[in-house]
Formats: C-alpha cells, structure tokens, sequence
C-alpha cells in the first residue's frame, strides 16, 4: 500500500502551498521519514522537514425518512511538508 493517498485541495492547503508548503493524506501507520521518501521520489522534489497530525473522526447525524441517523466520519492522517526554498509541486497538473 501506499503511503500517500491523496493531496489535501482546501482553501487554507492551497494558501500554504504559496509559502512552499503542501498537504498530503497519508497511511495511518506511516512516519516522517517515509512521507519524506515518497514525495521525493513521487515528485522529484527536496524535502525540508514534515509536520504530521491525526485528524480524529467526528459524530454527525441527520434526519432521514423520521427518524435520526447517526455515523462517523474517518478518522485520517495528514502530512504538511515543507520543500526546500524554490521547489515547487504541480499539483494541480494531475487533474484534468
């Protein structure tokens, strides 16, 4: 398995990204050092360091056909890592 999934494309990750700063959902299981290899190797690119956060699921409900359905969301781990100064990831380039 691999351990990134999947880059994080919100308002605040896409304000980050134009300070050379990227997010990533990665492995639960998987450490900075790792993280590091695979966007080098993935992008081509210098790592200059890795900040890691687990994102803990939530509790949500909604009403359907009367009555309360309640669930959670996953719980996911995600990856801010910063590139050495003038290296830039295209992340946008993968969609189309």
């Amino acid at each position: 398995m691999s351990v990134l999934k999947r880059p994080i494309l919100t308002e605040k990750a896409t304000a980050l990204s134009n300070l050379g700063k990227y997010v990533f959902e990665v492995d639960k299981n998987s450490n900075k050092i790792e993280i590091a290899k695979a966007i080098e190797k993935m992008y081509g690119v210098v790592v200059a360091g890795v900040d890691t956060m687990r994102v803990i699921g939530r509790t949500k409900s909604k009403m359907a056909r009367k009555k309360a359905v309640s669930g959670t969301t996953i719980t996911y781990k995600k990856a801010i890592v910063t590139l050495k100064a003038g290296e830039v990831i295209d992340i946008y380039g993968d969609i189309a």
